[in-house]
């Protein structure tokens, strides 16, 4: 190796590194930022730049302000209901339409498939007048279970994620239920929806994101701030046209980041298991 190669191999080494820790600064940067801010009072924050460590790290009066005037207790309240009720219902809408285009060939299965990549490839604030126009006239609008219904609505990250798990699958285990005189909704239910656990964890992961941290269809749909906030919409309560109060939006912003790091140092594992699982064909 001559003298070249080797300043070109720990050259490359230095890069890859350099790139590593310099990426992971600037992913980190905003975190530390905001955590620094919401610790400070409002003297401070005009006063300072947000880099400047507050006087002190025992001032909760920024979060405990943050909470009751931006009413986050109603607001986890509602995400939560909207949180759970998509999620069991798009789990099971996703996996039954999966299970029906991949275990059955039909006129029409490839172009339903087809439609669904054309519909992921269609911004969705593109559909927003239609899509208003029907939530208008169905009266779902400044309702919650209306804006529950609409965000239920097919996922089709989902449901290729599920499609991927099913093509996995022997199709022996069908034909073991179908010997044994079992319809194709115990085969289903029974044999088939417990063997997707991984692809069922992912896209939790990717609806259940989506869907707490949703705010443009949130505010839109749900007008009413004071009976009907979420976690986003609640967080704009201190943004105003004579200013906005980044201290409190910065102690709200890590209140509303508590229980997504509860849950996910509760469940790492399980969540580990399905991305890794869910990132494997074959």
């Amino acid at each position: 190796m001559t003298i070249f190669q080797k300043i070109g191999k720990y050259l490359m080494i230095f890069l890859k590194y350099f790139s590593l820790v310099f990426f992971s600064f600037v992913a980190v940067l905003p975190i530390v930022s905001c955590v620094i801010t919401a610790f400070k009072t409002d003297t401070e924050y005009q006063q300072t730049n947000v880099m400047v460590l507050p006087e002190s790290w025992l001032n909760f009066e920024n979060f405990v302000t943050a909470f009751q005037k931006a009413n986050m207790g109603r607001a986890f309240i509602n995400s939560l209901i909207i949180l759970v009720c998509v999620l069991v219902a798009s789990v099971f809408i996703g996996t039954q339409l999966a299970y029906v285009l991949d275990r059955f060939k039909f006129p029409g299965n490839n172009l339903i498939r087809n439609l669904f990549l054309f519909a992921s490839l269609l911004p969705g604030v593109a559909m927003q007048v239609a899509v208003y126009e029907i939530m208008y006239n169905l009266h779902f609008i400044n309702s919650l279970w209306g804006y529950i219904i609409m965000m239920c609505g097919t996922d089709v990250i989902s449901i290729y994620i599920y499609i991927q798990f099913f093509e996995n699958i022997d199709y022996s285990l069908d034909e073991s239920g179908i010997m044994d005189g079992a319809s194709y909704f115990t085969i289903f239910y029974k044999i088939l929806f417990p063997l997707l656990k991984p692809a069922i964890v992912t896209s939790c992961i990717l609806k259940g994101v989506g869907t707490y941290n949703e705010y443009y269809s949130a505010n839109l749909y749900l007008q009413d701030k004071k009976l009907l906030p979420t976690v986003a919409t609640s967080l704009y309560t201190f943004v105003g046209p004579l200013g906005s109060k980044y201290n409190l939006i910065c102690a709200g912003v890590i209140i509303s980041l508590l229980p997504a790091l509860i849950v996910f140092i509760t469940c790492q594992k399980q969540i580990y298991s399905g991305l890794t699982a869910g990132a494997v064909k074959g």
